[in-house]
């Protein structure tokens, strides 16, 4: 068991998980209510498929929203420090989910209501753009050097942990009566949440600024000018860097939205099983993730973390298709087996590497621009639309998931092949220094 040796460090994860923990449950909460509810009360006039396709619309436009957050608080981050862009983020994040569950449907005030979720959508997708890179930003300038791996991996286990509490919340809306979900069941989980963002608003008011990035501030004092815009240095000296780990999310993502997302939407509306069957599915196997994540970050601490991530994306590429087969046989329990398995070698075996080589690839100075605009673009074009994309495959396919199959394929081999452009890329800077992004 890994011991957390400092005061700073302790707030540091503490900070980080709890925000990060927020940040999913909000986008797996909508997720679930996207594939369950979203379509009947703000796009009612809209056919079934129709209605799906539109909800899962408005879930892509927080992720399209997030690389400008990114971009935007990233540059806070990296200019003013870590801890007042924490903030501004998860308050942003706040506002736009409390206030989802706030608004009324399409049948109180017509089509302002479908606008009005859209621009809570973007306000949410603003504030987690730059969430989870300045999370992990903060955990790997606080962590032991030996121990980044396992200290970064706690934010893919958070991310995990706000799935299954999404999942368990709307679980919880499905055995309501219809009647009672649609009227005002389905806006608790949304307002419950009010809850948690005043305790970790509170939390990163109380952080201290990472000794790393204060010593990098103090060395850069010498060249102010150059650091005004750290957008544009990570553009012009890291391009190949920021591409292929731009690239390198891609089957990641992919991933993640098809089992946290777009399953839901496939087993209900495609397969017509009951929604406690497919969240209890979620939920149970989602347990798989939190424990799998920290496990792969320390073997990344000790091992190769390239050859973890990259043998994962291939795991995927293969596993693609059976996936679906355990998930069309419409039993719970095989369901439920095919489901973990992804989780804890598809996700765990991605998720837990994943921070530690993004960190070492930018410079301290950059890091948090770097990381934001790599995995928050990849977002954008990859995470957010894939349930919408799923929904598409799966309609043109007449209902077979095949073709979702090759998507998920598709993406995992391009991540692997980024993995192995990074790796061999011996300019690559790893921190303040000239080394490669992973050593052998």
């Amino acid at each position: 068991m890994q011991k957390i040796p400092t005061p700073g460090l302790r707030k540091a994860v503490t900070a980080s998980v709890v925000g990060t923990i927020i940040e999913w449950f909000d986008y797996a909460l909508y997720g679930a209510a996207a594939g369950l509810i979203i379509n009947k009360i703000f796009f009612p006039e809209l056919s079934e498929v129709a209605g799906i396709l539109a909800a899962f619309a408005t879930f892509a436009v927080g992720f399209f929203v997030r690389p400008l957050g990114g971009i935007v608080i990233s540059h806070i981050g990296d200019r003013y420090g870590r801890k007042p862009a924490l903030v501004f983020a998860i308050s942003l994040m706040a506002i736009g989910t409390v206030a989802i569950g706030l608004l009324p449907g399409y049948q109180e005030i017509g089509i302002l209501a479908p606008i009005l979720l859209v621009v809570m959508r973007m306000a949410q997708g603003f504030g987690a753009g730059a969430e989870y890179a300045g999370a992990l930003t903060l955990l790997y300038e606080y962590a032991p050097k030996q121990q980044r791996g396992f200290y970064t991996a706690l934010l893919q286990s958070a991310t995990v942990i706000g799935i299954i509490f999404a999942s368990l919340a709307f679980w919880g809306v499905s055995l309501m009566p219809v009647d009672m979900m649609t009227s005002w069941g389905w806006r608790v989980p949304f307002l419950s949440s009010a809850a948690l963002f005043v305790v970790a608003i509170y939390i990163r008011r109380h952080l201290d600024e990472t000794p790393e990035y204060v010593q990098a501030m103090k060395q850069a004092e010498q060249d102010k000018k150059e650091h005004k815009l750290p957008l544009r240095i990570v553009l012009t000296r890291y391009p190949r860097e920021l591409f292929w780990s731009f690239l390198m999310m891609s089957g990641h993502n992919a991933n993640v939205y098809i089992l946290s997302a777009f399953s839901i939407s496939y087993m209900t509306n495609t397969l017509h099983l009951s929604k406690t069957t497919a969240l209890s599915a979620l939920f149970i196997s989602a347990w798989c993730a939190v424990v799998s994540a920290p496990i792969m970050g320390w073997l990344a601490d000790k091992y190769n973390p390239a050859k973890i991530y990259g043998a994962a994306a291939l795991f995927t590429v293969v596993y693609a298709f059976p996936l679906f087969m355990f998930i069309d046989s419409g039993n719970l329990l095989i369901i439920t087996l095919g489901m973990s398995i992804a989780f804890i070698i598809s996700y765990g075996a991605m998720a837990g590497p994943q921070g530690l080589l993004l960190a070492r690839v930018f410079p301290t100075e950059y890091r948090y621009s770097g990381i934001s605009v790599a995995r928050e673009m990849n977002g954008m074009l990859v995470a957010g639309p894939t349930p919408l994309i799923g929904a598409f495959l799966v309609e043109i396919a007449g209902g077979k998931p095949t073709y979702v199959a090759v998507y998920l394929g598709v993406c995992c081999l391009l991540s692997a092949f980024a993995v192995y452009k990074l790796v061999t890329m011996r300019s690559v800077k790893r921190g303040t220094s000239a080394a490669p992004v992973v050593e052998g």
